[in-house]
C-alpha cells in the first residue's frame, strides 16, 4: 500500500467521520437547514446522511473500496455542501462564512473526485 495514498485517505475521511457521527448523535442544528429547504423527515434525512458519512468515511480511510467509498461522499456531499451552506441566500457575514464552507466543500469533492479517478 503506498503510504501517501493512505495518508491521503486518511485525512480527507476525517472530516466525514467526525461530522457524519456528529450528525447521527447530534443531528437537530443541521436538521433545521434540511427542513429550511422543505425537504422531509429533516432529522431523520440528517441522520442517515450522517451515517453515510461516517461509514463510508471509514472505508475510505481504511483503504476498502475507496473508489465507491469515494463516490458515496462525493453524492452526499453535494446536496450538504448546497442545502447546508447556500451563500447566495445569506447576508453580511454569514453569507462571506458561508461562500467560504461552500468552497471548501467544493475541494473536498475535488479531492474525492481524484480518489474516483485512482485506478491502482
Amino acid at each position: 500500500m503506498n503510504i501517501l495514498k493512505f495518508a491521503g485517505r486518511a485525512a480527507l475521511s476525517a472530516i466525514f467521520i467526525q461530522s457524519g457521527i456528529d450528525s447521527v448523535r447530534n443531528p437537530a442544528g443541521r436538521a433545521q437547514m434540511v427542513e429550511r429547504a422543505g425537504l422531509p423527515e429533516p432529522e431523520l434525512l440528517t441522520q442517515l446522511n450522517g451515517g453515510l458519512m461516517a461509514g463510508a468515511g471509514t472505508l475510505l480511510a481504511l483503504g476498502l473500496a475507496p473508489r465507491s467509498s469515494a463516490l458515496a461522499l462525493l453524492a452526499s456531499l453535494v446536496p450538504t455542501t448546497v442545502v447546508g451552506h447556500a451563500f447566495w441566500n445569506a447576508e453580511g457575514q454569514d453569507r462571506q462564512g458561508q461562500a467560504v464552507h461552500f468552497a471548501k466543500n467544493l475541494a473536498m469533492m475535488g479531492a474525492l473526485l481524484l480518489v474516483v479517478a485512482d485506478r491502482e
